[in-house]
């Protein structure tokens, strides 16, 4: 059982002792410091709620609603949705706040809460450990029988999402509707079945050929949109001859494609391609996490414009993006975030600006991959053992590189001429993530494995 408190919300595994996973007794308290604190910080009572599919999302969704009528909070209740979509709807409904209840990209024993404020964004590390402080000293008082919030199901904000989408300015309805797209879709039979099909219907594709898009929780393969997961998506591609493939993960705020001949675009170049578009037609700055492909600070570049590295973590890439006026930002994850809409990671506004950009491209996804820079991302990890001084380890790693451009604003990222290694503790899991990116498999796995050997080296000199 696992029970993770992190920027990245309240996450664990459901069962197990309280304290232990994602028990209902967490869940309750979380929920109660949460509730308490975002009544405090905006004197309103009321909440926004929405879930993915997972088998445990009803049983979560009950306990969240009425630990927070609970506390005399209105809650507004989305049922099956996605993170973009209850993001929106936080200001839209004038809430102190949001909760998603979904684990993302993690397998179907998980479940999450991810909170937001009232702007529909996640919450900062300090206010998050201001609700963890709350919990903590269980510094909540529930409301008298007179005083208990009201509970509204609106299932309203599928089309409200959608037509937000459709009227910005960069997406073209008709030209996607021209193109006459053939698309496959693999929605891990979460919210995706619901709201992908919907959305491209919307922009006048015709020809959808659905996969895995029953929203009953039952993952067909890892839910998280890699190469390895998408063999059945690549495989509908070839066989019903679409022009691309599109995946999403179980929250719809990760997206990736598939190219006409059943090749992975890469879920790298997803937030690549959808900002050379937006480059190409408004001017301004990029923002994308320190563990992402350079690829989309040369397509930056090429457009003359700036871009810029930060923490991993979408309220740290949302920070940076408004620090420096970033017109398109995200995370090399398949994470889009497009202000003109709102500052969260969208798969639906990135399959908008994608479908947009491939019907103007006028050639097939395979070539317009094919222009962009050939990076290589390899994605390593080493499991945390309780005795690691990992602050340590990445202070002699960063010695032993001191003469290579580095950062340290989030772990430790050195650069070598366009390659670069990021090593940095994982906030979801107790690892510590190593990435590297050459412009080959092969060197971007050579530099991989010399830090891996350093750090193996350092870890045996403190023996």
């Amino acid at each position: 059982m696992t029970l993770i408190k992190s920027i990245s919300g309240i996450r664990g595994t459901i069962g197990g002792a309280a304290g232990d996973g994602l028990t209902p007794l967490d869940i309750v308290k979380f929920t109660s410091a949460y509730g308490s604190w975002a009544v405090k910080r905006t004197g309103i009572k009321k909440i926004v709620v929405g879930r993915d599919a997972r088998l445990s999302g009803s049983m979560v969704n009950n306990l969240v609603i009425g630990t927070l009528q609970g506390l005399g909070i209105d809650v507004v209740d989305l049922g099956l949705s996605t993170t973009p979509t209850v993001e929106v709807a936080v200001p839209d409904e004038q809430a102190a706040g949001g909760i998603i209840l979904t684990a993302s990209h993690n397998p179907k024993q998980w479940n999450a809460l991810k909170l937001l404020n009232e702007k529909g964004e996640f919450i900062s590390d300090t206010d998050g450990k201001e609700v963890l402080d709350i919990a903590e000293n269980s510094d909540f008082i529930y409301a008298d029988v007179n005083d208990l919030g009201k509970h509204t199901h609106d299932d309203s904000y599928l089309k409200k999402h959608i037509d937000k989408v459709l009227a910005l300015p960069l997406v073209d309805v008709e030209a996607v509707k021209k193109a006459n797209f053939k698309i496959a879709i693999d929605c891990v039979n979460s919210t995706g079945g619901i709201f992908v099909p919907a959305l491209l219907k919307a922009l006048g594709v015709e020809t959808i050929h659905e996969l895995y898009c029953e929203p009953d929780g039952h993952f067909p393969h890892n839910p998280e949109p890699l190469p390895e997961n998408l063999v059945a998506l690549s495989k509908e591609v070839l066989k019903t001859k679409a022009d691309l493939g599109i995946a999403v993960d179980p929250d719809v705020d990760r997206l990736c494609f598939v190219c006409e001949d059943g090749s992975m675009f890469g879920e790298e170049y997803t937030l690549v391609a959808v900002a050379d578009y937006v480059l190409a037609n408004t001017k301004g700055n990029t923002v994308s996490n320190l563990s992402s492909t350079r690829a989309l600070r040369d397509v930056t570049e090429k457009h003359g414009a700036a871009y810029h590295a930060a923490a991993v973590g979408e309220v740290n890439v949302v920070n940076k993006m408004k620090e420096v006026n970033a017109i398109i930002g995200g995370e090399g994850n398949g994470g889009v975030i497009y202000p003109e809409l709102h500052y969260g990671r969208d798969a639906l506004v990135g399959i908008a600006l994608f479908l947009t950009h491939l019907a103007k491209y006028g050639k097939p996804v395979s070539v317009l991959r094919s222009s962009y820079p050939g990076y290589f991302i390899s994605k390593n990890k080493i499991t945390l053992t309780p005795e690691m001084d990992i602050d340590a380890l990445l202070v002699k790693v960063k010695d032993k590189y001191q003469k290579q451009p580095h950062s340290t604003i989030d772990g430790l990222k050195i650069e070598f001429d366009k390659e670069w290694v990021h090593l940095r503790r994982s906030n979801t899991e107790p690892i510590i993530r190593i990435y590297s990116e050459g412009n080959s498999e092969t060197i971007a796995d050579n530099l991989a494995n010399k830090i891996i050997t350093d750090i193996k080296e350092i870890l045996n000199l403190n023996e």
